[in-house]
């Protein structure tokens, strides 16, 4: 592990503001900053070595990524927590216009559908994280849903039936089965889990497994991945509207 990603992880562990989720999210964030920190160069840092430069960096490749407002602006908020507890709080901008990061836009006539890209995908190296995003793409899956289900368990043959402990609000639901694509990613599915979940072996919880989840994706520039259960449902609407 590199000096600023350690540095980072025990600024964490020494500071639990907020939930569980929260401080999961943030550590999450905060280990992806740092590797794009190597990556643009910024090496031999602690934590200790934030500077406006530092930030200035960041801000610039995100928004070449024309990532969306909102993940910037959550971004934002952990680097300000960062420079608040190592007492550097000047050293990030009070605003997010100082950067010229957009408003969030909450009500938008664009879609969210994100088609799943093959050469993203090429590059996850955790065969149980790319089959999950493959169920989220073809059966519109929730990203929980993607990981905790048992696939020998939901094969229906014709349906994908989901327990009510996987499913949001917990309502069990059932999703047809209608194309090659969709049983053959259930079979993958099914070979790769061996009767289990889709959590890959050597994660004891569920929410350390999502953190491993999460950073893949981010390493590999997929970001939002409930656009592709909004990618699933607009080609399902299609095939039932005509």
């Amino acid at each position: 592990m590199r000096d600023l990603n350690y540095s980072l992880k025990q600024l964490c562990r020494r500071n639990r503001d907020g939930s569980f989720a929260t401080q999961a999210d943030r550590e999450r964030i905060l280990d992806l900053i740092a590797d794009q920190l190597y990556e643009m160069g910024f090496d031999h840092m602690d934590a200790h070595s934030l500077k406006p430069k530092h930030v200035e960096k960041l801000v610039e490749r995100w928004l070449a990524e024309e990532l969306a407002p909102g993940t910037i602006k959550n971004r934002m908020t952990q680097l300000r927590w960062w420079a608040e507890k190592v007492g550097k709080q000047n050293v990030v901008a009070r605003t997010n216009a100082a950067y010229g990061i957009p408003d969030r836009v909450y009500v938008t006539n664009r879609s969210k559908a994100k088609a799943l890209d093959v050469a993203q995908l090429a590059q996850i190296r955790d065969p149980y994280v790319r089959v999950s995003l493959r169920l989220q793409a073809e059966l519109g899956l929730r990203r929980a849903e993607s990981i905790k289900i048992i696939p020998k368990w939901a094969d229906g043959g014709d349906k994908l039936v989901l327990k009510d402990s996987w499913c949001k609000g917990g309502r069990e639901r059932e999703i047809p089965i209608l194309r090659l694509e969709q049983r053959q990613v259930i079979e993958e599915a099914m070979a790769l889990a061996n009767g289990e979940s889709l959590v890959a072996p050597g994660y004891a919880k569920y929410s350390d497994y999502l953190k491993h989840f999460r950073y893949e994706c981010e390493r590999v520039g997929i970001h939002g991945v409930h656009g592709h259960r909004h990618f699933y449902a607009q080609a399902r609407y299609q095939e039932l509207a005509g």
